[in-house]
């Protein structure tokens, strides 16, 4: 066993990469403030082949070096746009056939293990800023409430690590890792 070089992982190019059938998912960045932690969202939708990513409210956007450290060039491979109005965006979705899906803990929230996600079945997934989480109204309007279940003394997690943990879950729920 030894580990892989660069050229062994045979990773997709940025234009392979846009041109390759997504997973039916899209990212909702509400009012994340770290530009870090945006950063981190681009990278791992690049590794989960994510639809697009928005951009919401004090969210920072590209091209900024904050960002651009953190997501490795994933801002030139994984589509995004930036939007205003969360709440406005989320009804969008909703009509455009996307189950709304919000990472946050709350009364009558699903742990994430429990969810059943139907394959084809396009989400979005909302996650929200680092100290106040996602906004009320987004909550309310949220098909899912959905929430990762922790064992420790502290109540909640890093989003970038939020962000990873449900991507994978829902990627090999839906059978996403066999793109």
């Amino acid at each position: 066993m030894k580990k892989l070089s660069l050229d062994e992982l045979n990773r997709l190019s940025v234009e392979a990469f846009k041109k390759a059938d997504k997973n039916p998912i899209v990212l909702v960045l509400d009012n994340v403030r770290s530009l870090n932690n945006v950063g981190a969202a681009f990278r791992t939708g690049d590794a989960f082949l994510v639809e697009k990513i928005f951009l919401c409210g004090i969210t920072g956007t590209p091209p900024h070096r904050d960002i651009h450290k953190t997501a490795l060039g994933a801002t030139e491979s994984v589509a995004w746009e930036y939007r205003e109005n969360t709440i406005e965006l989320i009804r969008e979705l909703r009509h455009e056939g996307y189950q709304v899906c919000v990472l946050e803990q709350a009364s009558h929230s699903i742990p994430l293990n429990r969810f059943q996600p139907k394959p084809g079945q396009p989400y979005a997934l909302v996650f929200g800023n680092e100290v106040f989480g996602v906004h009320e109204d987004v909550v309310l309007a949220a098909d899912h409430v959905l929430e990762i279940p922790q064992l420790g003394t502290k109540h909640s997690l890093n989003i970038s690590v939020t962000i990873g943990i449900a991507l994978w879950d829902l990627v090999c729920k839906t059978e996403g890792l066999e793109k």
